[in-house]
């Protein structure tokens, strides 16, 4: 099989900052070969310094569009259940085609920032009457086409969505996009995988909404029926994000969210909890022990008015987590690990909460954790330059204002510290140069479809 050998002038390789790199590439997209202090002969000079590229655990496409429409007062206190009223009443127009179009235009954005790779969290999987499209995966291929043509790797998670509210209560008539039976969306699932297969720059996984989503016995049925066909995939759901929903939990089970998912559910490594903001520090330790990986949106957090993370509970229990940008208020990962860092500094009067009581970079700590948790979340192997992971590269312009004079993990701390222009400058997915000095080949194409879209929507 053929290969492709790039060169930087340095990279950030597990070992630490290396000089002179040459990673060689299979025509495939994972890296085969990394060697350091070389020659460039015979290699594709790629100018800026490499680092890792940010795998994005949770994402809800659609709602690019909606950025920034919710965002009026109103008579009564607004709070995260209004938004989502809000929400509703945006999807009711949109079509494939629709969807479509903003998801390639979210996902060269987050190219453009520094994510190489997204987790599609995909619920919109009806037609506007709530019927099943003629081909049921309609929706999910529409994402799988956007991720292709933008360029950028996919992890798509096909959601279980069965209820209004706990207690198994009947879905709501603004809740019918979503609704399908755990038999089907299971065949949705194993016809994207089939159509998925060979293709090392996507994954198929399982979501189920939230507990309030869906009743106990059809989370059961759906995760020992996913279990039958994919041993090692992928599982996501929604936890904790409200402390109405912590309410509501109590009063239907006697348990809180985190507490009820961990006694009653098989939550192991390959589980990601999205966003676990209300949870006790017995929880978060617990949560922490099993392995699974909590996946924090601190933009949408902030936004939405859920709260701040046990981050330092969570932290101490050595618990993995990494970020997402789920409603798309940004598209960044340095605004995404920014806030979080901001958000703990705030809450405990202290500065550097993610590097510890130790003598090391804040910049690479949040990042190390984005990476590998994002990595295991999205249950494809990419977070790390090293022999056997995809080619997912990302590299940083030496002459941008924000990292000029910089070295070594000083790098890291002023790319996410310093600035709001991204100095991504180059992108490589699997082993694809997909953003070449900081534009995407097609973009102008690509924000024209999506322009045009959203004129519609607002006429």
């Amino acid at each position: 099989m053929a290969m492709t050998d790039l060169f930087f002038k340095s990279a950030l390789l597990p070992s630490g900052w290396e000089s002179s790199v040459r990673i060689s590439v299979s025509e495939d997209g994972w890296i085969q070969q990394i060697m350091s202090g070389t020659s460039s002969d015979r290699c594709k000079h790629v100018p800026g310094m490499a680092v890792p590229g940010v795998p994005n655990l949770h994402s809800h496409a659609f709602q690019r569009a909606m950025a920034g429409l919710a965002e009026r007062g109103t008579s009564s206190t607004d709070t995260f259940w209004s938004w989502r009223e809000r929400m509703y009443s945006f999807l009711e127009r949109l079509s494939p085609e629709d969807v479509e179009a903003i998801a390639t235009q979210l996902y060269v954005e987050l190219l453009r920032h520094g994510f190489t790779s997204v987790t599609e969290f995909h619920y919109l999987r009806n037609d506007i009457d709530g019927s099943a499209y003629q081909d049921p995966v309609a929706m999910g291929q529409r994402i799988l086409s956007a991720a292709d043509q933008a360029g950028i790797g996919a992890t798509l998670l096909p959601v279980l969505y069965r209820a209004s509210d706990f207690g198994n209560k009947p879905p709501a008539p603004e809740q019918k996009r979503f609704v399908a039976d755990v038999d089907d969306l299971i065949s949705d699932i194993v016809a994207l995988k089939d159509s998925t297969a060979n293709k090392p720059q996507y994954r198929i996984g399982l979501a189920v909404h939230s507990l309030r989503a869906v009743a106990p016995e059809d989370l059961a049925y759906a995760v020992s029926s996913f279990r039958d066909i994919d041993n090692e995939g992928p599982i996501h759901i929604h936890i904790a994000e409200q402390a109405r929903e912590v309410t509501d939990c109590l009063a239907w089970s006697g348990a809180r969210p985190v507490e009820w998912l961990l006694t009653n559910a098989p939550v192991d490594e390959y589980w990601c909890t999205i966003h676990a903001t209300h949870m006790t520090a017995e929880e978060a330790t617990r949560l922490a022990a099993s392995g699974a990986v909590v996946g924090l949106c601190p933009t949408t957090e902030a936004n939405l008015g859920d709260g701040l993370f046990r981050f330092e509970d969570f932290s101490n229990a050595e618990g993995n987590w990494g970020v997402g940008t789920d409603s798309h208020v940004s598209v960044s990962p340095i605004a995404e690990l920014r806030l979080l860092e901001y958000g703990q500094r705030i809450a405990r009067q202290e500065r550097n909460i993610a590097a510890g009581a130790q003598d090391r970079s804040t910049g690479k700590a949040l990042l190390q954790h984005a990476w590998t948790g994002g990595s295991q979340a999205s249950g494809r192997s990419t977070g790390a330059l090293e022999v056997g992971q995809r080619a997912d590269i990302l590299s940083l312009n030496e002459n941008h204002p924000t990292l000029v004079g910089r070295a070594g993990d000083e790098i890291l701390d002023s790319w996410i510290f310093s600035g709001e222009h991204t100095p991504v400058q180059n992108v490589i997915v699997g082993g694809k140069w997909v953003i070449r000095n900081g534009h995407h080949e097609r973009e102008e194409e690509i924000l024209n479809n999506y322009a045009t879209v959203l004129r519609r929507l607002s006429s």
